[in-house]
């Protein structure tokens, strides 16, 4: 038995289909608004209810978990604690100021303590990852490789930033680095009336990221975004990206003579 932990966003849906399709044993702790209330193997929990999370997994002998999705800083005045929420609040509050992840690493380590291990979120979709390469017809020019650089350089001084995993960048210069806002409204501040595939947008996991959770994500909505700013490609980290739509990605790309690149 498996407990899927699931958040926001298309992932846990795609977590969930292979599960079912390989006829595994699971259920879910269900941390959004009831997004997964039609499965009888669901049950919707607030995450200041760590004794009922606790209780439901060790009732299940659910000696795992997978984490998936994303889980926004939930307004802890209104939050349904239990008795082990009461125990622990003090220090999700206090993760929750360095960001949504960490509330996720917090609550791993609270698992933890109860013997409950934490598996990678693509344990069963290692195809969501990419390999070194090039997956579009076209590849990035010499110009392109000197953006891509700068990128990298920019996102291997960030480390302190703990939101930072995307930056743009446009004929050598850093146009925008994420924020806690996300990759979406990055791109917005990168539209450009001036310059039209032009640039790249470099997603790169965080130093000392734990990458059970917290692979950056992109998809086929990242590319018409990139798209619409006026850039000709992403580039991603080999393994430690997740990319949603492969096919849909690729094809988009060679439709708009865009390059997917994996480092």
């Amino acid at each position: 038995m498996i407990g899927l932990i699931f958040g926001e966003t298309h992932f846990p849906i795609q977590i969930l289909k292979k599960v079912k399709k390989r006829n595994l044993k699971y259920l879910i702790i269900d941390l959004t608004k009831g997004r997964f209330n039609k499965d009888k193997q669901s049950y919707n929990v607030s995450i200041g209810q760590f004794g009922k999370i606790i209780k439901i997994l060790k009732e299940n002998k659910c000696k795992k978990v997978l984490f998936a999705g994303k889980v926004k800083k939930p307004n802890f005045s209104k939050l349904k604690l239990d008795l082990k929420g009461i125990y622990y609040i003090s220090r999700i509050i206090k993760s929750s100021r360095l960001g949504d992840v960490a509330i996720l690493k917090e609550i791993i380590k609270i698992l933890k303590q109860e013997r409950i291990s934490t598996i990678s979120s693509v344990a069963f979709n290692p195809e969501l990852t990419l390999t070194k390469g090039n997956y579009s017809r076209v590849s990035p020019n010499k110009e392109d490789k000197i953006d891509i650089k700068k990128a990298i350089t920019t996102l291997s001084r960030l480390g302190k930033y703990n939101f930072s995993q995307g930056v743009v960048v446009r004929n050598k210069k850093v146009v925008a680095i994420e924020g806690r806002a996300g990759t979406q409204k990055m791109l917005r501040r990168c539209k450009s009336k001036k310059f039209r595939n032009k640039g790249v947008l470099v997603k790169f996991p965080k130093k000392k990221q734990d990458l059970r959770i917290d692979l950056p994500t992109a998809g086929l909505k990242t590319l018409t975004q990139c798209k619409s700013a006026g850039l000709k490609g992403i580039v991603l980290k080999s393994k430690q990206n997740i990319l949603l739509e492969k096919k849909k990605c690729i094809s988009f790309a060679n439709k708009n003579k865009m390059f997917i690149n994996v480092k």
